[in-house]
């Protein structure tokens, strides 16, 4: 148990380490004249993810679930592939990646690192559910991994169409006012 709640505080200690790439970037998207989006469903988001990292170790020590090598080892390995794919991400969006929906107007979509296969418009998003999936299945904690991965779903279709709607208006071409 006590290395699984390590793991858990490791994975709290990236999600802190990206919220400060995150202020940083907003910080240099807002002096860009950038818009933020979808600020009623980003703290549901939030609470979401702080919540993952506090029933991961709850689940596993008050229902005792047991550590399953079968499970965790595969587990483990998508749980490192997600970050993986997280930080390639940041990466390839580099100042224009954030936690909340920040579009700069007029910067053209990015097309290279993992998003450049047309067929994966959110590789960010799939790590995301990867993540919410493996991490609480390296421990066998099934009912926070079901949880996380149902409400994540419902959150995702509300953040994905916001997401779209802001790059599709931040891309529109604006007009002038007739003289």
């Amino acid at each position: 148990m006590i290395w699984y709640g390590l793991l858990v505080a490791a994975v709290a200690a990236e999600r802190v380490a990206e919220l400060v790439v995150a202020s940083r970037n907003e910080r240099w998207s807002t002096a860009r004249g950038a818009t933020v989006a979808g600020r009623g469903h980003y703290p549901a988001m939030v609470a979401l993810h702080t919540g993952l990292l506090v029933a991961c170790p709850a689940e596993v020590w008050l229902a005792d679930r047991p550590f399953v090598p079968a499970l965790a080892w595969p587990m483990l390995a998508v749980l490192a592939g997600a970050q993986a794919l997280r930080w390639w991400c940041i990466h390839a969006l580099g100042p224009r990646w954030n936690t909340q929906v920040i579009v700069v107007p007029g910067l053209p979509l990015v097309t290279s690192g993992p998003y450049r296969w047309r067929w994966l418009r959110h590789p960010n998003y799939v790590a995301v559910a990867a993540e919410g999936m493996a991490l609480p299945l390296v421990h066998t904690a099934w009912v926070t991994a079901t949880a996380f991965t149902v409400l994540n779903a419902v959150l995702l279709t509300v953040r994905i169409r916001c997401e779209n709607e802001a790059l599709a208006a931040a891309s529109m071409p604006t007009t002038a006012a007739p003289a």
